[in-house]
């Protein structure tokens, strides 16, 4: 048995580290099939094709790029796909004989190779038997074939390969380093002054462009070619060097400005593409040669940001804009005549795949992605769509790299095209698995990579005796409130029924089966801390009578379901992370995406991912339009109810601080559209003149209020009813002073953005928060909620458990919103 200390490679001090259990030998087939190619020594990747139509057995192989090179052959992969796909094989490790390679035109078929096979000790003996069983041969380390074929040298490699690699990732970026000068913007386009710091970013930002230096990882061999010191891929033609990066300043410190600099440049120093020597790209006609179009893309939100920055701090007509969005051209060259071509990541997610969408058939001069925090699901279609974009140079730009866990940061990775780290596999084994096992060297490695292709600083930064920036401080406080008798009465019925209804589902499974009911008590608990008004009276008939809900025969479940979406402007579908374009609901009440349950529905299990209930298309239901409050008054509180205790406090800081200073003005933000609705009434009846941002407006007239929020002087406007979302990025509301967080959200990062939306450059006064919190509430809970997810993102990330852990940690918040003790 291959049991002793010395043969498991890599286990460290954890006795249940997977260990190399040993190999057996394979063949690659099919390669005449694929464009990709692989080098000797270079180490492939396996790729379980579970829904592969001629074989579900199908293991396909990757080389260190993420380009398919083959197949497994049948014979091995009917053994190995239940071992991979049930987890008893832990790990792999491909190796292709040095000076055997794959060649395109090569004329054989196949290539030898060894599968060696990582198992943890409680699963070694089944993965032996397996093997055993089935007439494969498994070399394992006590066998006299195992010294002589090389695995001996791989065991050895796993032992140590975690210190080598270290040493890889702590030098990075730190070779040649000569320093980059701060850069000043050319004068006959942007009319501004930029900030030192602003220089300096300019300075990094060409640098990154136009550098051709080898990519992070790669180096020259002695024989002229390049080697990637991680993959140990080969190659005679030198790498392209990588012309981008993460330009993640702190919220408010200018990016875009910076960004506008940098287009500027490009297009009066007609820059080229600084092909680096040696180097190929794709056949571009003469009207794409000569262009310098810069794509950026962003939310819809921040579409007036762009417009109000270029308005600002560049000569008029010196940069041309169009805007992709709405009614748009379809003639490539037409968008070719631009400096800069503006649209959203819907849009791109719209045309994704769409035959003659001009956006994909362009080779980009440069692709910004602005707020790319937005694309942290890799499966996503907008991230997709993003990443499949042609571009010469490419920029992800945002405040908030990671918002929940470093798995946020693989699909960025993709975009740039930063290999290995772009293919799924390597970031696993590179970066994502040592920080889920709390690996220190985890985190080292992501910080020293992050490093060598970012620029990172906050409004804290030193930059020599003095801050980045001189932006007046920020203050944070909460405002604790105390609910009246009767809303006291009201909330502890709901949260009794709640805990009440939980205790009747009983078990794990039966609440996530039920979890539109639980998500159900959770909003109106967070909406009876604003006013009781947000909530149905009727709290019992929104409860199911039984344990377990159907919609299929109950049409006003159907709408009350719909409008659990509609109040709740922080929906987003649990498949893809993302705000649904058009709602689906299951007859087990469950609510996603149509894209995203219909791709469910193509696949071999077609179960609920939530619930595990076997779905058909008789399943689905398009969730019924939900009538939203008009513009006007209609849905505001009427003037002879009594004001719940919330609006109430609301309404006395607001006169204070317009007591204080009748000029100031502040930003009032909800996650509940109905809410801003609500309070316009209350605020006219109190003599403030109010404007409304919400997530229904087109970016017309979100770009309109913005504009007449900015205006300073007597009779205009002072308050700013704000949607987080719609509000909460890209947008500049520096002329207001004072943020009320209306009630909290999930998310720490959301709530920090919607501050720097007035805490930012440009912002003149002092800037106070305001968080208004219901005492012994749901809201203390949020906030409890919010501070774990702060220590999560801030120490060893978030780690990423089995599909049982996960689920009981959504259990165990679930329970804890609806006041159980943990």
């Amino acid at each position: 048995m291959a049991s002793s200390s010395s043969s498991r490679g890599g286990g460290g001090d954890d006795d249940n580290e997977p260990y190399l259990v040993g190999f057996v030998v394979a063949k690659i087939v099919g390669l005449k099939y694929y464009t990709g190619t692989l080098s000797g020594g270079e180490r492939p990747s396996l790729v379980r094709e579970p829904l592969n139509r001629f074989d579900s057995n199908a293991i396909a192989v990757h080389n260190s790029r993420g380009q398919q090179v083959g197949h497994i052959e049948g014979r091995t992969a009917k053994v190995l796909a239940p071992l991979l796909d049930s987890h008893l094989v832990a790990n792999t490790l491909v190796v292709v004989p040095d000076g055997r390679s794959s060649k395109a035109g090569t004329s054989f078929y196949k290539l030898p190779c060894q599968i060696h096979l990582f198992a943890r000790p409680a699963a070694a003996d089944i993965v032996r038997e397996a093997i055993d069983g089935s007439g494969l041969v498994l070399i394992d380390p006590d066998h006299i074939e195992f010294s002589l074929s090389g695995s001996a040298f791989v065991q050895e490699q796993a032992k140590k390969s975690g210190r080598d690699v270290d040493k890889l990732f702590a030098r990075v970026g730190k070779e040649g380093g000569s320093r980059i000068e701060p850069m000043e913007p050319p004068e006959d386009v942007v009319v501004s002054d930029l900030f030192e710091h602003q220089k300096a970013a300019l300075g990094w930002l060409v640098h990154r462009e136009e550098s051709c230096d080898l990519p992070p990882f790669w180096k020259e061999d002695k024989a002229g070619g390049y080697e990637n010191v991680l993959t140990s891929q080969s190659t005679k033609q030198r790498p392209q060097p990588l012309r981008g990066g993460i330009f993640a300043d702190d919220m408010g410190l200018g990016k875009t400005l910076t960004l506008l600099s940098l287009i500027a440049r490009s297009k009066a120093r007609n820059v080229g593409g600084g092909k680096a020597k040696g180097t190929k790209r794709r056949k571009i006609d003469d009207t794409e040669a000569g262009s310098r179009t810069t794509l950026v893309v962003c939310p819809p939100s921040v579409f007036s940001s762009w417009v109000t920055q270029l308005e600002e701090h560049t000569n008029a007509g010196s940069l041309k804009v169009y805007m992709y969005h709405g009614q748009r051209t379809k003639d490539k060259d037409v968008l070719l005549k631009y400096d800069i071509v503006i649209t959203t990541y819907s849009v791109l997610g719209t045309e994704f795949d769409q035959e003659g969408s001009p956006v994909n058939d362009i080779e980009w001069f440069r692709v910004i992605l602005d707020e790319a925090h937005i694309i942290k699901n890799s499966a996503a279609l907008q991230t997709r769509a993003v990443t499949a974009l042609n571009a010469q140079r490419r920029w992800v730009v945002t405040g908030t790299p990671i918002q929940n866990s470093s798995l946020d940061l693989y699909p960025l990775m993709a975009f740039l095209k930063f290999e290995p780290f772009s293919v799924k596999s390597y970031w696993q084994s590179l970066i994502q698995h040592p920080l889920e096992k709390g690996n220190k060297a985890g985190l080292s490695r992501l910080q020293n990579l992050l490093g060598a292709i970012s620029l990172r600083r906050t409004k804290e930064t030193e930059c020599g005796s003095k801050s980045v920036v001189a932006i007046p401080p920020k203050t944070v406080v909460a405002c604790y409130i105390e609910l009246s008798a009767e809303e006291r009465e009201c909330y502890d019925q709901m949260e009794s029924e709640g805990r009440n209804k939980m205790m009747e589902f009983g078990d794990r499974d039966s609440i996530l089966r039920n979890y539109s009911t639980v998500l159900f008590l959770i909003l109106r608990l967070r909406q009876l801390c604003n006013d009781v008004a947000l909530c149905p009276f009727d709290i019992k008939s929104w409860l199911p009578a039984n344990t377990l809900e159907d919609v299929s025969n109950s049409p006003e479940l159907l709408k009350k379901l719909a409008s659990l979406v509609a109040d709740g402007e922080d929906f987003d579908c649990p498949i893809c992370l993302s705000p649904p374009s058009k709602t689906i609901i299951t007859s087990c009440t469950h609510i996603y995406c149509q894209t995203c349950i219909l791709k469910i529905l193509k696949s071999a299990s077609s179960r609920c991912p939530i619930c595990r209930r076997s779905l058909s298309k008789e399943d689905l239901f398009i969730a019924p339009a939900v009538q939203h409050p008009d513009d006007d008054d209609s849905g505001s509180l009427d003037s002879d109810k009594p004001l719940s205790s919330k609006v109430q406090a609301l309404l006395e800081l607001l006169n204070r601080s317009r007591n204080e200073d009748p000029s100031s003005k502040s930003v009032v933000f909800s996650q509940f559209q109905k809410m801003l609705v609500l309070l316009e009434g209350p605020l006219k009846r109190a003599g403030f003149k109010i404007l409304r941002l919400d997530g229904t407006m087109s970016v017309k007239k979100r770009s309109d209020v913005i504009k007449q929020f900015a205006v300073v002087g007597p009779d205009v406007p002072t308050v700013l009813l704000a949607g987080l979302k719609a509000a909460g990025a890209g947008v500049n509301l520096t002329a207001a002073s004072t943020v009320y967080l209306f009630d909290p959200w999930w998310n720490p990062g959301t709530e920090e953005q919607a501050m720097d939306r007035v805490h930012r450059i440009g912002q003149k006064k002092a800037v106070k928060v305001v968080r208004l919190i219901v005492k012994n509430s749901i809201e203390e809970r949020v906030l409890e909620l919010q501070e774990r997810k702060k220590r999560l993102i801030s120490g060893a990330f978030r780690k990423k458990g089995s599909s049982k852990e996960e689920k009981e940690l959504r259990l165990e918040e679930l329970r804890i919103m609806l006041g159980f003790q943990p």
